[in-house]
């Protein structure tokens, strides 16, 4: 974030004029790139190849003649249709990032949320199938080094078990994620980009609003959190709205997986105890 002089316009000292973009071309050239679509669909296509080669497949592969590698290959196919994903998914959030008040750029991050989505349904059952194959017999196969180099991941994933449902509620859990949680979150963030704040009679966006907040001079600080709060104000009806969807529908899914308190299933994305945390806090308030 920009210090607080960056604001000041002073006379002779230039404008600061276009300010710089990520440079993204390690992932993709532009959001028009051909190779977007290419990648795209050679992940739809690779998604449902690995749900024919593996699906209803890997309790048998567990426990016969070379589990380990067996398994090993399998959990490197994933790997790898996981990284093709992340790199597009990658790509379209932090283009996205860049200006969440540009339609072009919404629709094209939502474009390839909704394709991300649909080729990733094929790889659902991965993970839950993995988790329902029996301890013993998936730990002999992690003996085998090809498999026992993924035992980190294998061993997060299957704390994840007890929180797992049905693969047809899991499936319409995920599908539905763009049109839950994560269409809210959208529109929080756009809704704060649009947002400006009227601070020393110049109309600004969120982030040199709360620049001033951190400003040397106290009348500053004091105009930009009436500013602030005007606005916000203004708009409580929206974001009301919001936070409550999002609670409710946190509510739902904690409550169909089974967790006791709101914090856990961050707790567990985290790989985090729940004792580590509360411990923490409380050496922070003694502070």
């Amino acid at each position: 974030m920009p210090g607080h002089s960056a604001l000041k316009k002073s006379k002779g000292t230039p404008k600061l004029g276009a300010l710089p973009e990520w440079n993204l071309n390690d992932l993709y050239p532009g959001i028009d790139s051909p190779q977007i679509e290419r990648d795209l669909a050679q992940a739809d296509a690779d998604c449902a190849a690995f749900e024919r080669d593996f699906k209803g497949k890997l309790a048998a592969m567990a426990s016969g003649e070379g589990a380990g590698a067996e398994l090993a290959k399998a959990v490197r196919r994933y790997e790898a249709l996981e990284d093709s994903l992340g790199r597009v998914i990658s790509y379209a959030s932090l283009v996205y990032a860049g200006d969440t008040t540009d339609p072009k750029r919404a629709k094209f991050y939502g474009d390839v949320q909704e394709r991300i989505t649909a080729a990733s349904i094929h790889l659902l059952f991965f993970t839950l199938e993995l988790n329902r194959v029996d301890d013993a017999a998936l730990e002999a196969a992690m003996q085998d080094p090809a498999l026992g180099h993924y035992r980190p991941w294998i061993e997060d994933v299957r704390k994840e078990k007890p929180y797992q449902l049905e693969d047809r509620v899991e499936q319409l859990f995920h599908e539905k994620s763009m049109t839950s949680y994560s269409a809210w979150n959208r529109q929080f963030d756009e809704l704060i980009a649009s947002l400006r704040f009227k601070i020393g009679g110049k109309e600004l966006a969120i982030e040199p609003a709360l620049n001033f907040m951190v400003d040397p001079d106290g009348k500053k600080r004091k105009a930009a959190a009436e500013a602030l709060a005007k606005t916000f104000k203004g708009n409580l009806r929206p974001f009301t709205l919001i936070t409550n969807t999002l609670a409710k529908d946190k509510e739902i899914s904690d409550r169909w997986r089974g967790f006791k308190d709101v914090a856990d299933a961050r707790h567990l994305s985290n790989r985090v105890e729940p004792e580590v945390v509360e411990a923490s806090c409380r050496t922070a308030t003694m502070r």
